[in-house]
């Protein structure tokens, strides 16, 4: 399993704009993004009837993990689930394709067609959707601008306008009713694998900032 170290800190306006005009004439946007520099993304969060991956965040827990099905932009016709893993304050991601139709299904509460899947995340999805009753919770949505360099597999990026969408749990709303939440005013998140680049390290310092285990679920979990 590859580990990833994953810094996070809430930033006001004034640093959103000092560190978005920084970056961007320092690092490249990810390939994905639009004539702004940025794209949109929807995620859907599942948990089980005791909000297992709710509390264990809250709490802290060093051995934790949490499923969400994924789309950029409103786009439907790529999806995909991921299961995002922590081990001792170090990250892992694992990603799957599921198509439109599948994801539909899902919601239906019909989801046979992972267990007979040769994807092994796809399995391990079902396993979690029968034997933990898994079910989708909230839906989080946000404007990301994503900078990337090679050296460290670094990866930045600015999430700005964090939303919910409190009970209402449409994954292929067009323009759902959304509830803002608390966070001063976006997320700076720094991703890399073994060092960070000293420049990159240089350019996102901003003084000092609330630091540590931020989740956009958690935070929107407050508002079902």
């Amino acid at each position: 399993m590859k580990l990833r170290h994953e810094l996070k800190h809430e930033i006001n306006f004034a640093d959103h704009l000092l560190l978005k005009n920084r970056l961007r004439k320092i690092l490249p946007h990810d390939r994905h993004v639009g004539p702004e520099g940025e794209y949109l993304v929807r995620s859907l969060y599942f948990d089980d009837p005791f909000d297992r991956a709710l509390t264990e965040k809250i709490s802290g827990v060093n051995l934790r993990e949490k499923f969400r099905i994924r789309c950029y932009n409103q786009d439907f016709s790529w999806i995909r689930l991921e299961k995002k893993s922590k081990r001792r304050g170090l990250s892992h991601k694992q990603a799957a394709r599921l198509t439109e139709d599948e994801v539909r299904s899902i919601l239906d509460g019909e989801y046979t067609f992972l267990l007979k899947s040769d994807i092994p995340l796809l399995q391990e999805f079902y396993f979690n959707l029968t034997s933990r009753l898994l079910r989708p919770c909230v839906i989080v949505e946000y404007y990301r601008e994503p900078f990337v360099h090679p050296a460290g597999n670094t990866r930045v990026t600015l999430d700005r306008d964090i939303r919910t969408s409190g009970r209402n749990i449409d994954f292929f709303a067009i323009d759902p009713l959304q509830i803002p939440t608390d966070v001063a005013f976006a997320v700076l998140e720094v991703k890399y694998d073994q060092f960070l680049p000293e420049f990159i390290a240089d350019a996102i310092q901003i003084g000092p900032r609330r630091s540590g285990a931020f989740s956009k679920y958690a935070h929107s979990r407050k508002y079902d």
